[in-house]
């Protein structure tokens, strides 16, 4: 025997699945584009400065 479950939508549960969603795309979007929060050291950036390239390479 096979027992069907009711399904039962409500307003407030389809609201409440909308702002999930609306949350779920939002809280990135604002990451991406809010202000940075990089944790750069006062002086600022500093340049590269690693080994340089073989001569033999060119």
């Amino acid at each position: 025997m096979t027992t069907q479950r009711a399904t039962h939508f409500s307003v407030q549960s389809v609201g409440e699945a909308a702002r999930r969603l609306l949350q779920f795309v939002a809280q990135p979007a604002l990451r991406i584009f809010g202000p940075t929060d990089d944790d750069y050291p006062e002086v600022g950036v500093q340049p590269y400065e690693g080994d340089p390239a073989d001569q033999d390479m060119t």
